[in-house]
């Protein structure tokens, strides 16, 4: 019979998870979480990524393609969408290719402001009906289309040139004017992408889906948004079994011939009925996203409190009893991340005291 068990080596990658100094002591407030404090005052510092204000990607995108050789080491970039591409089961090839996303842009009082897209509430029917209407007007511009999934469309041809885009949770709630994208060769403003935009703008402008929905009291859905340009490249996982819902992460697994899984909803879950394997478990959970990028602290203190019950606690108790050996822990937030790993022998460095707000990044 063979050994049924958890993972041995785990890694956890956690967007959003690390809140800016300024926001600490809110979004820590009230937090119990004995199990991650611990951890994090004994694991060793592998790595610190501070970033800067401007960079026009997050940091668990960069973290992911370095790992898989996507992006070179300490890379600004994070070209992901052929591997977003590829899992939401399109055939990137060997273009260049970027990932187009409808959005509602907000006029405030004197700039435009993004919406993060994920709060918009687009059915598949809507997506599909808009994407109908976009469709000519993209390709009379002579750019190549595919839109496997309605929400992400995929966009290639040299009419768009080297294009620069930004992650849209990176450019969410802010003006949107240094975010737009640009000739990555030369920092100009892109004037085919601004042919395109306003095109599909106009074409949008009083449509049917988007008074229906504005009956509804939502917002329409008005622009598009380019982002994660470049090439399907060769890649090789660091891991060997990977569980995540982003497209990016997924993509990057099924380039390195692994099947990617949905996150398992608790360390527990991980056995899963599997045997037990060589390797690192890479495992990417993402609620924290839209309570960070809304600055509501209340419920990302939730999501942290959950994870402490579902992961970090018995990820501990794994740990002090030898069932697991390592676990990794990458901790992002909006321009840097830190990654930790702790062993068993680590728990046993009492003199260890990091406190989380070591962590934080001015």
């Amino acid at each position: 019979m063979p050994t049924i068990m958890p993972v041995s080596d785990l890694h956890l990658l956690l967007p959003f998870a690390l809140p800016a100094a300024a926001d600490a002591a809110t979004a820590l407030h009230g937090l119990q979480s004995a199990a991650l404090d611990k951890l994090l005052a004994r694991a060793t510092l592998e790595e610190r990524v501070l970033g800067e204000d401007f960079q026009r990607t997050l940091p668990h995108e960069r973290w992911i393609a370095q790992r898989f050789d996507a992006a070179a080491p300490n890379s600004d970039e994070a070209p992901l969408a052929p591997y977003m591409l590829l899992a939401d089961g399109g055939t990137p090839g060997d273009a260049l290719w970027a990932c187009i996303e409808p959005v509602h842009v907000r006029i405030a009082h004197d700039h435009l402001v993004l919406i993060d897209p994920a709060t918009l509430g687009v059915r598949t029917e809507e997506a599909r009906t808009l994407f109908d209407t976009a469709r000519p007007v993209i390709e009379d511009l002579g750019i190549t289309l595919q839109a496997p999934t309605p929400l992400r469309w995929y966009v290639s041809g040299g009419a768009l040139g080297a294009l620069a885009g930004a992650s849209p949770l990176r450019a969410t709630g802010r003006n949107i004017e240094i975010w737009l994208p640009h000739e990555a060769r030369t920092g100009e403003r892109s004037r085919a992408w601004m042919k395109l935009q306003n095109e599909i703008q106009m074409a949008w402008f009083e449509h049917p889906v988007n008074e229906e929905r504005e009956s509804r009291g939502l917002p329409a859905i008005n622009s598009i948004w380019l982002h994660g340009q470049g090439t399907l490249r060769p890649v090789k996982s660091p891991f060997a079994r990977i569980m995540s819902d982003a497209a990016a992460t997924r993509g990057l697994a099924l380039a390195s011939n692994i099947a990617p899984e949905a996150p398992a909803d608790s360390f527990a879950a991980l056995a899963n009925g599997r045997e037990a394997q060589e390797g690192t478990t890479l495992v990417e959970l993402d609620p924290f996203s839209a309570p960070f990028i809304e600055q509501d602290w209340a419920r990302w203190n939730d999501s942290l409190q959950a994870l402490e019950t579902a992961w970090f606690a018995p990820a501990l108790d794994a740990l002090a009893n030898g069932t697991l050996k390592k676990l990794g822990i990458t901790l992002c937030g909006d321009t840097g991340s830190v990654t930790l790993g702790v062993t068993r022998s680590d728990l046993r460095k009492f003199w260890r005291r990091r406190p989380i707000a070591a962590l934080f990044i001015e």
